[in-house]
């Protein structure tokens, strides 16, 4: 996927959770909902965004949510397939 759609969709997600008074709770809104419902392929292509490219293009709040909760964002490694 390409990363400037993820940057699109990942902004309208923090949009989303903008309106939330507690600053925590819209944090914890939009890495909850990047971490729920995005694949481990287009997290791992967001964060190697922020890495690459300091997150160019989103917004601060996306942008601190993704630094606050990277861990629970990163996917775990593929396990191995039994055959």
């Amino acid at each position: 996927m390409k990363v400037d759609k993820l940057v699109k969709m990942a902004n309208q997600i923090g949009a989303f959770f903008a309106s939330e008074p507690d600053r925590v709770a819209s944090l914890e809104g939009v890495a909850g909902h990047l971490g729920r419902f995005w694949e481990p392929r287009m997290r791992r292509e967001l964060l190697q965004w922020v890495d690459e490219q300091d997150g160019r293009g989103l917004t601060p709040l996306v942008l601190e949510a993704i630094r606050a909760h990277r861990a629970r964002l990163t996917p775990a490694t593929d396990a191995p397939r039994l055959t």
